[in-house]
């Protein structure tokens, strides 16, 4: 049972419970639906014994209009079930995407731990669609019971024994369902997660296919792919096979049942103890009988199915959160001083260091691990397991998430495009009334979009990739300037950008953000030589401090990991 209070069961309550209202109106026209079907054979039986057996045309005309009035119900009641129970099926999954979108961004983090973003995905759309039929598949199953409730009570006013059989052989017929369904559940499940799986390696080697190419691990990369789609492959031909030996299984059951009440009514109408009309009825209202038994069929697969789904939607929404929400209040204004103490965490082993506001600090790390902690820690997407990070003096740990994020934005080496302009873009992380000019100034994405057919209004692909590298650098880098937080830190922004252009966005960088604390993780030396002091960290702590040139002269180590 995964932790943090969701549950599997309780993923399917809420999507059914939401949908109460559809789920109800679609179960009732749905039971007026099989009631008018089930009567359709007894009418049928009146119909022979009363109009034909007697030779009466009225009484003929009188039960043909009552057959007339029960399909006209019957497909009135069917149609706007169909609706509702779609429309609730539709809703229930649509609004698991939302509790499931609404976990992974939520800020605290934690939904993404140990899972590709392709599984994600997966959960978030196949997952969330086997919940939502469960919503649709339970009115089905209401409508079907109440077929066979009315089919039993039509029976046993045409006899006893016949009634008796269906009442008292559906029970097991059930049972029987309810236990076959089992492998198919467990199947479901096991298909679902290595579809996932094969979904977020699909999704990897797509984000990295042009380095891929680059180092020429296209047929290492293929493989990998090949091996985790057999392996789904198999996983749904087993959850295929079992779906067929279920459904198979309890079809054949359900049509011996039919053929022994078939035979019971038979036997009756020869020793002369109900008439033709009421054979004819029995043997309308067993064949009548397999619809509601294929109704239930199909909803115990759905269900077996969803269940599996829903326990791995309940494992993502009850991840455990990466950090806390924290209580203390925000610094007011936020000056910008920060004060790592002892933080160790990952790669970085009892690091110190102080920022006064306002600084540009360039920070070295010859470990990319320890880089990406420090990035991290900054930004509380993890808190560090030992030591702190402090924020003009409260502690990151103390502080919301969300409040942490507003003053501090660390900017990754690999953030994202959106497939929209570029001008979009740069927007997404500013105040609707920025002036943009200045940070496309300093990243020179004014260059960028000089070259582009309708510069910054031109609609980028997917993740950016119609830019090249650097281009995409730029615009990352202009979209975090744009946001001017209070303190800002860049991982990485020029590794792919010429020189000539990485010294004048260095520059400028360093002029747009004058009086707000900057902190670069770059072993660039343009960018490192436009810091106002600059550290080094090596074997997880701070192994040297001063400024660029400083250490470029004094220190081997900063010289082979700047210089080489």
């Amino acid at each position: 049972m995964p932790d943090g209070g969701v549950t599997g069961g309780g993923v399917l309550r809420r999507a059914i419970g939401d949908q109460r209202r559809r789920i109800v109106g679609a179960s009732l026209l749905g039971m007026a639906h099989q009631g008018c079907e089930a009567l359709v054979p007894v009418v049928i039986g009146l119909v022979i014994d009363e109009a034909v057996a007697t030779g009466s045309s009225g009484a003929l005309l009188r039960w043909l209009l009552a057959l007339a009035v029960l399909f006209l119900v019957l497909s009135t009641c069917y149609r706007n079930s169909a609706r509702l129970t779609e429309a609730a099926g539709e809703r229930a999954a649509h609004r698991i995407r939302l509790d499931l979108g609404a976990r992974v961004l939520d800020p605290r983090g934690g939904a993404d731990a140990g899972r590709l973003p392709g599984a994600l995905t997966a959960v978030a759309t196949g997952d969330a669609r086997r919940v939502g039929s469960v919503a649709s598949a339970l009115p089905y199953a209401l409508s079907a019971v109440a077929g066979l409730a009315i089919s039993a009570v039509a029976l046993l006013r045409i006899s006893v024994p016949l009634g008796l059989l269906v009442l008292l052989g559906v029970p097991p017929l059930l049972w029987i369902g309810h236990r076959i369904s089992r492998p198919l559940e467990r199947r479901s499940e096991a298909e679902q997660e290595h579809a996932a799986h094969a979904s977020g390696v699909a999704a990897d080697l797509v984000a990295g296919l042009r380095v891929l190419k680059g180092i020429g691990a296209e047929p290492a990369a293929v493989s990998r792919y090949r091996e985790t789609s057999r392996t789904s492959l198999a996983a749904a031909l087993r959850a295929a096979r079992s779906r067929a030996w279920h459904d198979g299984t309890i079809l054949a059951l359900t049509g011996i049942f039919i053929a022994v009440i078939g035979l019971v009514g038979a036997h009756l109408a020869m020793r002369g103890s109900i008439s033709v009309g009421d054979l004819v009825a029995a043997v309308g209202l067993a064949q009548y009988l397999l619809g509601p038994f294929q109704l239930l069929t199909y909803v115990n697969g759905e269900f077996a199915q969803g269940r599996a789904s829903a326990d791995r939607i309940a494992e993502v929404l009850a991840s455990p959160p990466a950090v806390t929400a924290g209580t203390a209040g925000p610094p007011a204004p936020v000056a910008g001083r920060l004060r790592l103490r002892g933080v160790t965490q990952g790669a970085l082993r009892g690091v110190d260091v102080d920022v006064a506001p306002g600084t540009v600090l360039g920070v070295v790390a010859k470990d990319p691990a320890a880089a990406n902690d420090l990035l991290l820690c900054l930004g509380r997407e993890l808190d560090p397991a030992e030591g702190s990070v402090e924020l003009d003096g409260v502690r990151l740990a103390d502080l919301d998430p969300d409040d942490v994020r507003r003053a501090i934005l660390v900017a990754h080496h690999d953030a994202d495009l959106f497939e929209s302009s570029l001008l979009d873009n740069v927007r997404a992380g500013a105040d609707a009334s920025a002036d943009l000019a200045p940070a496309l100034e300093a990243s020179a994405v004014d260059d960028v979009a000089r070259v582009l057919p309708q510069g910054v209004d031109t609609v980028l692909a997917e993740r950016g990739r119609s830019l090249s590298g650097g281009q995409r650098q730029r615009v990352a880098l202009a979209r975090a300037l744009a946001a001017d937080p209070p303190v800002l830190v860049v991982h990485d922004p020029t590794t792919a950008v010429d020189t000539v252009t990485e010294a004048r966005i260095a520059e400028r960088l360093r002029e747009l953000r004058r009086g707000r604390t900057t902190i670069l993780v770059t072993t660039s030396p343009a960018l490192l030589a436009a810091a106002d002091r600059v550290l080094m960290l090596d074997d997880g702590t701070v192994t040297a401090e001063g400024s660029h040139p400083e250490l470029v002269t004094a220190h081997a180590a900063y010289r082979s990991a700047v210089l080489a």
